[in-house]
């Protein structure tokens, strides 16, 4: 980042975090430590500059990180258009207003769960894909293939896409994902382009040291026939999509009440006065 004011960069990146809601961890929302966030930032800016980029689910507010940059002239490359697919509806909320308030047209969200056919009107419109989905310990990587499947409609199957997932050379589920992940990726006319390994911390209490990497891939000339066409997910990639004996059953999350994030929560305290004041 020689080439960027790292100072300018972290405070924007702590703008966002500031303003995103907390994680659901029964629904593996897992945010990414956030020096590692201004890192991913840039990675993902460089990468999708000048393409429309799709978020199939951003928890961690990659999406918000990257168009705010941009924006705010910290960055002078970047996405022309970033659209986040969540079904948290807290997530696309506070995205849609962070957007609105700090002025940064080219960001939105809509709420979408990736159990659903991908949006016909959505198909083929983007460049490139970003995700970050459950990982599969328990389920041989069908979490994430479930994503991936969604970002390869989100570019009709003829662009590119950048997949988040766990990498730890010690641990055998995270190397059987990657392998699970790339023959997914084969067998969809992708191929790997890189793999950076280890790249990002979570703020993960039971495995703290479990590390990911970006896994690149693109479409390969003329592997797609035509028209793209989108279904629901079979019931039987459903089984332990967030963990084992954790299958995915939630339609959407919905938001209870509009929240600033920034504040602590009116729920959270209660104030006890001074005595005998004026």
């Amino acid at each position: 980042m020689a080439d960027i004011n790292l100072k300018d960069a972290i405070n924007a990146v702590s703008d966002v975090v500031q303003n995103r809601p907390r994680p659901l961890r029964n629904v593996d929302q897992i945010y990414m430590k956030t020096g590692d966030m201004v890192m991913q930032s840039e990675q993902v800016a460089r990468w999708a500059d000048g393409k429309k980029l799709a978020f199939i689910g951003d928890g961690d507010a990659i999406s918000v990180c990257v168009a705010l940059l941009k924006h705010r002239k910290i960055f002078d490359f970047g996405p022309s258009e970033v659209m986040v697919f969540d079904f948290d509806e807290r997530i696309g909320g506070a995205i849609k207003r962070f957007a609105e308030h700090a002025g940064v047209e080219t960001l939105d969200a809509r709420l979408y769960n990736c159990i659903d056919a991908f949006p016909e009107c959505s198909i083929g419109q983007f460049d490139c894909f970003y995700t970050n989905p459950p990982w599969g310990a328990s389920n041989a990587g069908e979490s994430v293939k479930a994503f991936m499947q969604r970002g390869f409609e989100a570019t009709g199957y003829k662009g590119e896409g950048m997949i988040v997932i766990a990498d730890d050379h010690a641990l055998a589920w995270p190397q059987h994902v990657l392998a699970e992940s790339q023959r997914f990726a084969l067998s969809n006319g992708h191929y790997v382009q890189k793999m950076q390994s280890k790249m990002h911390l979570y703020h993960l209490d039971d495995n703290p040291d479990l590390r990911s990497c970006n896994l690149f891939v693109k479409a390969l000339p003329g592997a797609c026939p035509g028209r793209v066409a989108s279904a629901a997910l079979a019931p039987d990639r459903l089984r332990n999509f967030y963990g084992n004996n954790q299958p995915l059953a939630i339609r959407y999350i919905r938001e209870r009440k509009r929240v600033d994030y920034g504040k602590a929560h009116d729920d959270e305290y209660e104030i006890e006065n001074l005595e005998n004041t004026p």
